[in-house]
């Protein structure tokens, strides 16, 4: 049967890491764990369409301009392709959310706000650039 059911906060607590739960030509899910409060990813933005969910903790999205919005669980964030952010765990324990995108995993582009390229195509030197700016960088 290709209908799976799963329980995504005990899946969360026992991997606390990224975990791709969900992989289709036509889309895929993932569990996105911020440990620690303070963690934070770098300002990015998709290729494709992409929403997040809070499930547990509070986030707290970051946009280009300096605006950001404040998100706790029963939340979600509905994001364009192509449009900037940064994720940061603001609440006082683990950050869990849901997220899914259009397309599979692996063909989208995450494209860093500062250098304008593809993580993907990023040497190590500009990979460390990226971890510097933030506390820790988790990629979506």
């Amino acid at each position: 049967m290709a209908i799976k059911v799963m329980n995504v906060i005990q899946r969360a607590h026992e991997t606390m890491k990224r975990e791709i739960i969900h992989n289709t030509s036509k889309m895929h899910t993932w569990i996105h764990v911020y440990v620690k409060p303070g963690d934070i990813d770098d300002m990015h933005c998709s290729s494709e369409d992409q929403t997040f969910y809070v499930v547990e903790g509070q986030c707290t999205m970051h946009f280009p301009g300096g605006e950001k919005a404040v998100m706790i669980p029963g939340m979600i964030a509905l994001i364009q392709g192509g449009d900037f952010f940064q994720l940061e765990n603001t609440g006082d324990g683990p950050m869990i959310l849901l997220g899914n995108r259009s397309g599979p995993h692996g063909v989208t582009k995450h494209i860093n706000y500062e250098l304008g390229k593809d993580i993907k195509e990023l040497s190590t030197e500009e990979i460390g650039r990226i971890r510097d700016s933030g506390r820790s960088t988790t990629s979506s």
